[in-house]
């Protein structure tokens, strides 16, 4: 199966202190962001919910690029699903066909994104029964009904329709076990952040249990991980370092509270009280500098060092690689120039000798 390569289009630069979320979009930069990372030749990249509507993001990106795909953060409860499909079906028939839902959950409630459901279990069931409504929407002839705990829906029905067959898309993020059955029920793609090798194994094979027990094909895999090139190992840690140091002095006095962290979050600081390096490159210090939590965790090195290390998660199950720079606009050039040619052709490589055999 081709890796696919997926970056992150946000309209402020990652290494701005977070204050900075609150100033203006920067739509020339969101702009030339996007054209580089079709250039560079990546996929898709993700759009989240912190830098503005990832939705009318997706669509001002479009028109401003050809191929690249994008990947929409969409919280599902917060908007009415029937309507949420009818938005996200015009907007893939607009966009020619190049989008991807990514379910979020959160960790906590959000309610400046009008989130208020506590318990996460019971916004994993939520989204259960929000992505059935949705994916019935998009694919349903006939308007239906829907009764459930949290939705209750009469003569459902869009008459626009995905270009996408048989619909858009869905991913899905997450740790608990919720997750797992979520995405084994209504995804193709789950997505995990960096971990060991061994550990993002074990993760792997736990979605693949779970999904032979529903008698469901297994996801595909995402990777979240950041990309720090160097010409040499040393100059790539000393970048690394430097970054690590900024992003400690840019979270530090961050209005808004702790409000506890996620499993995977947990996790990353768990792994980093053990140790700053894992594996031959993975470095856990930028995601403690900033407390653990999102896709923090980093590849640090050489290209061929990365290239090395990328291959590596591929051979457990990795089909995705989500990967998006401190530096984002020439991080974005960099990835491109050094590293997602390279991992596509030796993958490409392996399949041909694995079909030979």
């Amino acid at each position: 199966m081709p890796v696919e390569f997926v970056g992150g289009l946000f309209p402020r630069n990652q290494l701005a202190p977070r204050q900075a979320y609150r100033t203006p979009i920067d739509l020339q930069y969101l702009r030339d962001l996007a054209r580089a990372h079709e250039h560079a030749g990546f996929d898709r990249v993700l759009i989240a919910s912190g830098g503005g509507d990832p939705a009318t993001l997706a669509a001002y990106a479009a028109a401003h690029t050809e191929r690249l795909g994008f990947m929409i953060a969409h919280r599902p409860g917060v908007t009415p699903p029937v309507l949420a499909a009818r938005a996200f079906a015009t907007l893939d028939q607009t966009t020619g066909g190049r989008i991807r839902l990514h379910t979020i959950t959160g960790h906590a409630p959000e309610p400046e994104y009008s989130e208020t459901l506590v318990d996460k279990a019971e916004r994993y069931a939520r989204a259960d029964e929000y992505l059935q409504i949705v994916r019935r929407t998009w694919t349903e002839d006939k308007p239906f009904d829907f009764e459930g705990k949290y939705f209750s829906v009469r003569n459902a029905f869009s008459p626009v329709k995905p270009l996408q067959q048989p619909h858009i898309p869905v991913s899905l993020g997450g740790s608990s076990d919720a997750a797992y059955h979520v995405a084994v029920r209504h995804t193709d793609l789950y997505a995990l952040w960096a971990e060991p090798l061994a550990d993002t194994a074990e993760r792997i094979n736990k979605l693949r249990a779970i999904a032979a027990a529903e008698g469901k094909a297994a996801p595909r895999v995402s990777l979240s991980v950041r990309l720090i090139i160097g010409p040499t190992e040393e100059i790539a840690w000393e970048r690394a370092r430097a970054i690590t140091a900024e992003l400690e002095r840019n979270s530090r006095n961050v209005p808004g509270g702790d409000r506890g962290q996620s499993g995977g979050g947990q996790r990353q600081l768990a792994l980093a009280a053990k140790g700053e390096v894992f594996d031959k490159a993975l470095f856990l210090g930028t995601s403690a500098a900033i407390g653990g939590g999102t896709d923090s965790t980093s590849l640090v090195g050489t290209p061929e060092t990365i290239i090395e290390s990328l291959l590596a998660y591929h051979d457990i199950g990795v089909t995705t690689f989500l990967s998006r720079g401190y530096d984002p606009l020439h991080d974005a050039i960099d990835y491109g120039r050094y590293i997602i040619g390279a991992v596509r052709e030796e993958v490409r490589r392996r399949e041909q000798t694995a079909r030979a055999a």
